[in-house]
């Protein structure tokens, strides 16, 4: 079992989500997990259960700001929030369509928001853990935050966003006495990523990519980003001019449109 007591995990159904659950599962555990598809998240629940955790399924989206202000202030005491639902989305190599750039910003950033505020405000009134802090908040943003691909403009920038966000935030949270960690993952092998078309080098599987995020929250690392030569190849592909970027950028296929 993972260090906290009492998780919540938003967009559990599946891939990242689903690993996270299962590596915070164990005696004494209390889980709050949340998604869209009730039926997946009572399956990941169910497995949380028989590794001894007391898990709680909640179908929800994370769009809705008053349901998530809801369910979040109706958890109780939370040792971790994880703000990880997140969607995907591309120019499938043509234009982005408006649509797309909405809905990946409605879930990218205003989900976040939604799960991440309430949260704050329940952890503002809580008693300081074992650690000594009252909470901590992880958002789930990526190694795309620090390169904007001309393939995933929205994505990009919606994660480049909330990874921004989060590490501002914990240096003002901190006089709260909570803790905000920004996660930038690299290629994670989910369904999200299955439907790419382009090369994802050192892709990791949802439990190692688990593993690597709850290690660095424990060692209260506020950017948490891997696999490091990902993580360096990101930094440096931002740091070129646009032009130059988005001419090698070029030469690979663009995200898809879903």
């Amino acid at each position: 079992m993972a260090a906290w007591r009492h998780v919540l995990v938003t967009g559990a159904s599946s891939g990242l989500g689903r690993a996270l659950a299962l590596a915070c599962s164990g005696e004494g555990a209390v889980l709050h997990l949340g998604g869209r598809d009730a039926v997946r998240l009572e399956a990941v629940a169910e497995a949380c259960r028989a590794a001894g955790a007391t898990a709680l399924p909640q179908r929800v989206d994370v769009r809705d700001a008053a349901a998530m202000a809801g369910w979040i202030a109706g958890a109780g005491r939370l040792d971790l929030v994880i703000a990880n639902a997140g969607i995907s989305a591309g120019t499938g190599g043509a234009v982005e369509p408006a649509s797309v750039a909405r809905a990946v910003f409605e879930t990218n950033v205003t989900g976040v928001l939604n799960t991440v505020l309430p949260a704050l405000e329940t952890m503002a009134a809580q008693t300081p853990g074992p650690d000594g802090w009252r909470g901590r908040v992880a958002v789930v943003a990526s190694v795309a935050a620090f390169v904007a691909a001309p393939g995933a403009p929205a994505y990009c920038a919606s994660k480049a966003a909330v990874q921004r966000w989060a590490e501002a935030l914990d240096a003002t949270e901190r006089r709260r006495g909570i803790r905000l960690h920004a996660v930038c993952p690299g290629y994670i092998r989910t369904l999200m990523t299955a439907r790419n078309a382009f090369p994802m080098p050192l892709m990791m599987e949802p439990e190692e990519a688990a593993r690597r995020m709850l290690a660095g929250i424990a060692a209260g690392r506020t950017r948490i980003a891997y696999p490091w030569p990902l993580y360096a190849a990101a930094r440096l592909a931002g740091s070129l001019p646009p032009g130059l970027r988005a001419a090698a950028f070029s030469r690979f296929p663009a995200k898809g449109l879903d």
